[in-house]
């Protein structure tokens, strides 16, 4: 080819591709920023770090710089903020109750330390929006303010301890739990399943144990975790912290149960595990509607390279 039919053809192509570029300007989805009818009920510091960091996809009040603006790069962002609001809009949460808003903000720190959120490849783009180590402790200090310790309540004790009691020797018969809204039904007999392992939130001031039924500690004996296999099944019971007249915290009031039910295909549209939650003592099915599994799934997904699950198995487990 010829230098000169080189040149045209290479101009041709630029200029297709300018064409191109500015067409695609018009096709812009619409982003609008609603009213803020309620917005997360923080002190300043606090709010600082989240209109820093996560407001700009988790509000109302989304900034977009310049280049945010053109396409495609402004497709993307657009999609991504639809997504983030429907997980946590910090302009609309604080209709909730403050112990509720609370938790959700735990669970934006857990995702922010283990560096899923802002996510990597928005803060490439947006470094402002980076989490530093001090703007964690600002939360996190918030989350669980320095106090004395609480003095021991010897009828709470002795209720907690009736409680657990009850708990331990109830037979499946004495229970009848209603299905959770998704339709997953109880497991009655998990509090006879082994240990996993245990954990605290700092948070909330909870205590849980992870039980794993027999297909799940096979998977453990075989090192077949990763991904976990059909039909294991986890449950966390959850219970409220209470400290003796020695100091010690053990378990007081009981506050739910949740399950993890592995199924790639039957659960493929929540990442191959079924979720579930019953709080109370009486037992009751978590949550508005089947729509509530999308908020284990949130909350799951920085451990998506674990097959989405948190909890490792504590050292000797057969």
């Amino acid at each position: 080819m010829e230098p000169r039919t080189t040149a045209r053809t290479l101009s041709y192509l630029i200029v297709i591709a300018l064409v191109g570029f500015v067409a695609i300007q018009f096709v812009r989805p619409r982003l609008d920023n609603p009213p803020v009818t309620a917005e997360i009920q923080a002190p300043p510091e606090v709010k600082r770090v989240l209109k820093n960091s996560c407001y700009d996809c988790h509000s109302n009040e989304t900034r977009l710089p310049w280049f945010d603006h053109v396409a495609p790069a402004y497709w993307l962002v657009t999609a991504d903020v639809e997504e983030a609001r429907k997980h946590v809009n910090f302009s609309e949460i604080g209709k909730l109750p403050a112990a509720q808003q609370k938790g959700i903000l735990y669970e934006a720190v857990n995702q922010a330390q283990m560096g899923a959120m802002p996510l990597p490849r928005y803060t490439m783009i947006h470094p402002h929006a980076r989490i530093t180590a001090e703007d964690l402790a600002v939360l996190k200090n918030y989350l669980n303010p320095p106090a004395p310790a609480p003095a021991p309540d010897d009828a709470a004790k002795v209720a907690a301890d009736t409680q657990y009691d009850k708990w331990i020797h109830a037979s499946s018969a004495m229970l009848n739990v209603q299905p959770e809204l998704n339709g997953i039904r109880y497991f009655p007999d998990y509090r006879n399943w082994k240990v996993l392992s245990t954990t605290d939130r700092f948070d909330n001031h909870t205590l849980r144990i992870i039980f794993g039924n027999d297909i799940a500690m096979r998977a453990i004996a075989e090192h077949h975790i990763n991904p976990w296999p059909k039909g294991t099944v986890f449950a966390k019971a959850a219970w409220a912290q209470q400290v003796d007249a020695n100091g010690d915290t053990k378990t007081g009031s009981f506050i739910q149960v949740e399950f993890m039910i592995k199924d790639s295909e039957k659960y493929a549209s929540t990442k191959g595990w079924g979720y579930a939650r019953w709080r109370g003592t009486d037992l009751k099915p978590y949550g508005k509607d089947a729509d509530f599994a999308n908020e284990c799934v949130g909350c799951h997904n920085p451990v998506r390279h674990n097959d989405y699950v948190y909890s490792f198995p504590l050292a000797g487990q057969q």
